[in-house]
């Protein structure tokens, strides 16, 4: 991921940290916490014509990533499908997460990340324009979790 200093320039849509108040380990075992979205940190997926050294470490974790998503797709046929080829041109076309959230601060970089891939990439996807019932929000839940275990093992999921 990569550290921003002009989030004007920013094309396409935010996706924000979060501040945890309470349970991530709870989480994890499937007990409750406390989150809450915090806009000062934000990232978006982008393309640069000159990428630093930093857009080019982020943009081979992306292409990691997509394997790791076209694993998924293929160990389990309820998990949800991705435009994996239009993703991989993307990733070669030089496309990186650009970033103001901190890593490794439990603040939801990862989690800003698998939002932003989902949003762009999933077919199909549960949207925030729909009634996000309890069951749909517990397969998101699910979904980013699997996907965001490609950072850090078991994940609570709710990053964003």
């Amino acid at each position: 991921m990569q550290k921003s200093a002009n989030f004007n320039a920013m094309k396409g849509p935010l996706f924000y940290s979060k501040i945890l108040l309470f349970g991530e380990y709870g989480i994890i075992k499937d007990s409750k916490g406390l989150s809450i979205p915090y806009n000062f940190y934000k990232g978006a997926l982008q393309i640069s014509d000159h990428p630093t050294e930093e857009q080019i470490k982020s943009n081979g974790n992306l292409s990691r990533l997509t394997g790791h998503i076209e694993q998924l797709m293929k160990e389990n046929s309820d998990f949800p499908r991705f435009d994996v080829e239009t993703l991989k041109a993307d990733v070669a076309a030089g496309m990186y997460f650009d970033s103001s959230i901190p890593q490794g601060y439990g603040v939801g970089s990862s989690g800003a990340l698998v939002a932003s891939i989902y949003d762009k990439y999933a077919i199909e996807k549960i949207t925030v324009l729909e009634n996000l019932t309890r069951e749909k929000l517990l397969i998101l839940k699910d979904i980013f979790g699997k996907i965001e275990s490609f950072f850090h093992g078991k994940s609570s999921g709710l990053d964003h």
